[in-house]
């Protein structure tokens, strides 16, 4: 294990973590909004016994710098991208979840030549419309990350699951330690972004995986994103959003099997 931070071209410090095998394919793994690296705890051990494993705090959030003002997804695709090279990876596996799966869609069309296989969890081509992430910034800025604890637990987990405060107080912390100026620039990146014309334009073997209880991106994002990429296929958990966390032996079980496939 090694941690450090690299510095983008425009100047943003990104948190970075290496786990798992000194040598070997290289997957690496994006947090949702409102989240950090920690996020995927739960697959840490079964696939860093497989992989190189590179995990990395989105800017804005965990140990990352907190640049001013909105960001937009060629940004946050370009931190991929300007991360890899600056750590001397040619070519990786890539897994990103919500705001993380969206960062991958760029990547598959943006730097395909970079990537070896991709997954997209719990995310969508588009999330609209733009006035309901306006109105998600405004609280965050003028009332801070409490205001957006209860509506997002009700997103990210399913009742039964949230039941028990054990299962969720670990990612409860992430979102309330979250900068809000970090969540408001992420939000004006998902707020502004439309993959919807450019999904055939993505080659890399893809794996979507869904949760069919997800209210944030519900199944049909799921079945859009797959249909709309060649060489996708479809994983639907029985999970809300952070389907990971809900189900993380079945969500570690489908990215290893599809990874590992040749």
């Amino acid at each position: 294990m090694s941690e450090g931070h690299f510095t983008t071209g425009d100047g943003c410090a990104l948190h970075y973590r290496w786990d798992g095998l000194e040598s070997g394919p290289v997957l690496v793994l994006s947090n949702s909004l409102g989240t950090n690296m920690a996020m995927w705890e739960p697959q840490v051990a079964a696939l860093a016994a497989r992989f190189r494993l590179l995990r990395y705090d989105t800017r804005g959030h965990g140990g990352s710098a907190v640049p001013p003002g909105g960001y937009g997804l060629d940004r946050l695709g370009r931190d991929v991208v300007e991360l890899a090279d600056g750590l001397g990876v040619a070519t990786f596996s890539f897994c990103g979840l919500s705001l993380g799966g969206m960062t991958g869609q760029w990547l598959g069309w943006r730097a395909p030549e970079r990537l070896e296989r991709l997954v997209i969890a719990n995310s969508s081509a588009f999330m609209g419309p733009p006035s309901g992430w306006d109105a998600r910034i405004a609280a965050v800025l003028s009332e801070g990350m409490a205001a957006m604890a209860g509506p997002v637990l009700g997103r990210w987990f399913t009742p039964e699951f949230a039941e028990d405060s054990g299962n969720t107080a670990a990612v409860l912390q992430q979102l309330l330690n979250t900068p809000p100026a970090g969540y408001a620039g992420c939000s004006a990146a998902i707020r502004d972004m439309d993959m919807r014309r450019i999904l055939p334009l993505i080659e890399a073997p893809t794996l979507v995986i869904g949760g069919l209880s997800d209210p944030a991106t519900p199944p049909e994002h799921s079945h859009e994103l797959a249909a709309g990429i060649a060489n996708a296929e479809c994983v639907m958990l029985e999970a809300a959003h952070l389907s990971n966390v809900e189900k993380p032996g079945e969500f570690a079980a489908a990215l290893i099997a599809f990874l590992e496939r040749r």
